[in-house]
């Protein structure tokens, strides 16, 4: 027995080791190096190699330095003057694109400022031609990774102001958070306050467009990339409808013309929503001065990404309510880099066309590198953007532009080697509520075409309420009646498959057979009679039926289905009818005597029976009124039945 005791604890001690997930310990790091002469230092990355994606353009780092003083830098090797004597902690976030492992992490670095040898340092630059707010990422979202986020914001008047900044995280229409705002850092005073927004707003409605979501629906303002706005109030309660977060900073003593910047670093969760065409956003609020509800939006839209791919596609049309979808107009978004070692000169850009979409509604809403809309009918010799619309496509081609490559001789700046655009579209009259999906094929002047990701469009499942009424048929009882009504609920307006549950109430009257019971008694008289007992029976009861199937709609008139359903009776009765008859003698020749009793009994909540079902329609298969039949197959005998009905659905 002990041999055979060790041998089993050997083999699951080698199956538990075996069955033990090893996480991977190893992570990429990236150092923060630099050579200082006083207050001027000149910043370098030391940077492991990358490993580059099969097929994939070649692959480069892109960086974000967070210089210790309110500056910051995309360039690669950054030169920084700094104002005054002290110890700055400096950071480095870096991003790897078209590269197959995860971003290098890094810490952050001090620096010692002893001596000012360098007088020509530079305040923080301009946003003027922002409006005075912006707001920037070093990278796309990808799940359970850090990124950056930089908010930064101008005094324009004319006078010193004191003000607040708000940051909203975290959409209400995604079922999980986003982002866990893992850390803020401030260089000019800045501090946070707690506010009840919802106590702090009025209950104002005032909007120009509407949003679907999926904890529900609300109104919404579209604000375009700044915007400047009187009514803090609404935008407040705007946001607080949207987001489930929002980080408030109050700042004091901004002197005219000063810009300052405040740095986030979230962490995005795991729970993120894997859907690598979504869009998230999040939203800035910039009140220069608190005495006044003048105020500043900026919105900073995200694609979900799976890796730090520069070309890719996205849409904001995830999760959209079908009811609501004819208000509703879906942007979609491709972006491109130029990652050679020369500019671009034409690109264009070839986007697949879902049928649901209303070409006619087109339009552009935005795009990079700015330019007018080609003229038609003649060689531009301008840059321009060319639109061509086909039956499955839209073709999008920049002409006559300048666009730097990443890899070209004195571009430092990479964000000037990207370029977008960005369309809208409405659906057509009549579409079905199914998942739609395209790409763009990225063409730089004649090298082979780059294929982005597909980005989708999806519905919520919605509900449907159908009312139904109708007959059940039982073919093996007798003298039987049956008529119901019900309700049922399935996913709104379904393409092919779905499921769909039921509810019925059915008042059903049947005969159970007749019995005959033949006996000799004894009379008073001791002589022997026969005596024949015949009991009918009518039976009444209150059926509830719950069928449960899986439907699937042939085309907009037809559908099948098949499932499972248990029917009990929440009340029935029973009356029974009893003749006697004696007759004289043991024979049934001369009847001497005929009586009839009656009786009844009651229950409640009797008579559970399972069963099959297997149904057909016609009519409007998706919503609407349609005529259907049924058969249902009970596991008891004499309970099989047909079912002929009417149902509405909404």
């Amino acid at each position: 027995m002990k041999p055979q005791l060790s041998i089993f604890f050997i083999l699951f001690s080698i199956y538990s080791i075996g069955q033990t997930k090893v996480k991977d310990t190893i992570t990429r790091r990236a150092n923060i190096g630099f050579t200082q002469n006083g207050n001027q230092v000149i910043f370098k990355p030391e940077t492991p190699p990358l490993i580059p994606i099969a097929g994939a353009p070649k692959p480069s780092y892109s960086y974000l330095w967070e210089l210790g003083d309110g500056h910051y830098s995309k360039e690669a090797e950054p030169k920084h003057v700094y104002k005054k004597k002290g110890n700055y902690t400096t950071r480095l976030a870096v991003t790897n694109n078209y590269d197959n492992g995860k971003p290098p992490a890094t810490r952050p670095k001090k620096v010692a400022v002893n001596d000012i040898t360098d007088t020509n340092f530079n305040d923080i630059a301009s946003i003027a031609d922002q409006n005075g707010f912006a707001i920037i990422k070093n990278c796309d979202p990808i799940p359970d990774q850090e990124m950056v986020v930089v908010v930064s914001y101008q005094n324009l008047e004319n006078y010193v102001s004191n003000g607040k900044l708000y940051l909203f995280y975290n959409e209400k229409q995604f079922k999980h958070n986003n982002f866990e705002l893992s850390d803020f850092r401030t260089y000019a005073g800045e501090r946070e306050i707690k506010e009840n927004l919802v106590a702090a707003v009025d209950d104002l409605n005032d909007s120009n467009n509407f949003m679907a979501s999926a904890e529900g629906n609300f109104k919404t303002k579209k604000y375009r990339n700044t915007t400047t706005e009187e009514d803090l109030d609404a935008s407040l309660l705007d946001a607080n409808k949207t987001y489930h977060n929002v980080s408030i900073l109050e700042f004091d003593d901004a002197n005219p013309g000063e810009t300052r910047n405040v740095f986030y670093t979230f962490k995005t969760t795991p729970e993120m929503i894997k859907d690598t065409s979504a869009t998230v956003t999040m939203r800035g609020i910039f009140v220069p001065n608190r005495s006044y509800k003048n105020h500043k939006v900026k919105n900073l839209e995200m694609e979900i990404v799976t890796s730090h791919d520069p070309n890719k596609m996205g849409s904001n049309g995830r999760f959209m309510n079908y009811r609501l979808v004819r208000f509703k107009r879906v942007n979609f978004k491709t972006r491109f880099q130029n990652n050679g070692e020369g500019p671009a000169r034409k690109i264009r850009l070839e986007t697949d066309i879902p049928d649901m979409f209303d070409k006619k509604t087109f339009q552009i809403e935005s795009m990079y590198p700015e330019c007018p809309i080609c003229p038609k009918g003649e060689e531009p010799t301008i840059s321009c953007l060319d639109t061509i619309i086909k039956q499955k496509q839209i073709i999008f081609t920049f002409k006559n532009i300048y666009l730097p490559g990443s890899e070209q001789k004195n571009v430092h700046e990479k964000d000037s080697t990207k370029g977008f655009v960005k369309y809208s579209m409405k659906f057509g009259e009549d579409f079905h509520k199914v998942k739609t999906k395209s790409r763009t094929a990225i063409i730089f002047d004649k090298n082979e075409p780059i294929i982005t990701n597909y980005a989708t469009t999806r519905f919520l499942p919605g509900i449907s309420i159908g009312a139904k009424a109708g007959y059940n048929l039982y073919p093996d009882l007798e003298n039987s009646t049956s008529y119901f009504v019900g309700a049922t609920i399935s996913p709104f307006k379904s393409y092919r498959f779905y499921w769909q549950v039921e509810w019925e109430n059915a008042l059903n009257k049947y005969d159970s057979d007749i019995s005959v019971l033949t006996e000799t008694v004894l009379n008073p008289n001791g002589q022997k009679q026969l005596q024949r007992v015949t009991t009918s029976t009518e039976n009444k009861n209150v059926n509830w039926e719950v069928p449960v199937l899986i439907r699937y709609n042939i085309n907009n008139y037809f559908g099948v289905g098949a499932g499972i359903q248990a029917n009990f009776d929440v009340s029935s009765q029973q009356n029974y009818n009893r003749t006697i008859d004696l007759f004289e003698g043991d024979s049934d020749k001369y009847i001497i005597n005929t009586r009839s009793e009656s009786s009844s009994s009651k229950e409640s909540f009797t008579n559970f029976k399972t069963g099959l079902l297997l149904d057909f329609t016609a009519g409007f298969a998706r919503i609407g009124p349609s005529l259907g039949a049924r058969y249902v197959i009970n596991f008891e005998q004499n309970f099989n039945y047909f079912q002929f009905y009417g149902i509405w659905k909404f």
